[in-house]
């Protein structure tokens, strides 16, 4: 699955590839997220345009609404979304996790209550295996707790000890082939936790590192806590993975925090910010975030971004885009959500090219100097 290709003279950032049965990318990547089977305002053709070559969903949403059966039907889940590319479905867990008034966790697993219509179901680690061999995902995530910052030690623990077990039990599933349903290929990445306790990150990696999962990941990161404790959290855990698996953190989605992860080490990164804060008028641009709703913008004739070579900045001018903001109309969200997608992928192709030639740390310098947050 995993090839390394080229490991960085002067940090822990590496080169790699990862092949799947619907193709292949390079790491370090940025997944766009489409969380109901779409990514927000941006179509399968678009996201090509921009270069994406792979794309996560959600499998409790997509669980809720339409249903894994209409997806089976379909064909899977690239047939449905029209995606060729390698797709990763998350477990859902996170977003169980979030409903604190509406879900009750135990050791076998968590009953909730649907967001959209408080209908009652139940997840265990072998029913969200079911669920995600049903969408035929390339990777699947198990069911795990994720401990909120900040939480007490004795709570991170009981939330890592349940990660642990469920992870044994996901991968026996798996492992059965019992729910198997398409013909390709799945993998299945186990998921770190323990908060922000060294001792307990530590207990948490040696464990699903014996259990031989097909990558690894770190959750329960941008929970909540400072930059500074993100960064030692993933470096801390980064130092007991193997060379030979993908590395992938989840939920990190700022620039300056890709930069700092792949760093360390890390070849995957999603999160939903590029298409959220493109949806509410502020695009990321070589130069920082620009809320392009705002007044100083009404006759700027200038690119988004005079650096960006995306459809947007070689066509529209800022005014443009501010009006379209300020007329509410829906073509703004689209191209800000498309912007910014491409300049997230944009990001991660420039930091494949410094590690290539061994020049992050002075990549790093360069884009923080004119980066304003």
């Amino acid at each position: 699955m995993f090839t390394l290709i080229h490991q960085e003279k002067h940090t822990k950032a590496r080169l790699g590839k990862i092949i799947t049965a619907h193709g292949e990318f390079e790491t370090p990547c940025f997944m766009p997220v489409g969380t109901h089977a779409t990514v927000k305002g941006v179509s399968p053709r678009e996201l090509e345009e921009c270069g994406a070559k792979i794309i996560l969903s959600n499998a409790y949403h997509v669980f809720l609404r339409p249903g894994v059966e209409v997806i089976k039907k379909a064909g899977g889940l690239h047939n449905f979304v029209c995606w060729k590319g390698p797709m990763l479905t998350d477990s859902g867990g996170y977003q169980v996790f979030s409903l604190p008034l509406l879900r009750k966790v135990d050791d076998d697993g968590v009953e909730f209550q649907s967001h959209i219509d408080g209908m009652k179901h139940r997840f265990t680690p072998e029913k969200v295996m079911e669920i995600q061999c049903g969408l035929g995902s390339d990777i699947i995530m198990p069911l795990d707790e994720c401990a909120h910052y900040p939480c007490t030690k004795d709570h991170a623990k009981i939330a890592m000890e349940r990660t642990v077990n469920w992870a044994m039990r996901s991968k026996k599933a798996f492992d059965s082939r019992q729910y198997a349903f398409y013909d390709h290929q799945q993998f299945l990445f186990g998921i770190i936790q323990g908060a922000s306790y060294e001792d307990l990150r530590r207990e948490c990696a040696k464990k699903i590192i014996d259990m031989n999962f097909d990558g690894l990941a770190i959750g329960g990161v941008s929970v909540g806590e400072p930059s500074n404790l993100i960064y030692n959290t993933i470096g801390l855990v980064a130092e007991f993975l193997p060379q030979d698996k993908p590395r992938y953190v989840m939920g990190i989605g700022m620039p300056q925090d890709i930069i700092e992860a792949a760093e360390r080490g890390i070849d995957m990164f999603d999160c939903v910010i590029p298409t959220r804060y493109g949806r509410n008028g502020t695009a990321f641009t070589s130069t920082g975030k620009v809320v392009i709703k705002n007044s100083p913008y009404i006759e700027d004739f200038q690119p988004l971004d005079s650096e960006c070579n995306c459809y947007v900045c070689k066509n529209f001018s800022r005014a443009y885009l501010r009006h379209l903001f300020n007329a509410k109309e829906m073509l703004g969200l689209m191209l800000l959500s498309f912007h910014n997608i491409y300049f997230f992928l944009d990001l991660a192709k420039k930091i494949r090219a410094a590690i290539a030639s061994d020049s992050l740390l002075e990549f790093k310098k360069g884009f923080l100097v004119k980066y304003e947050d």
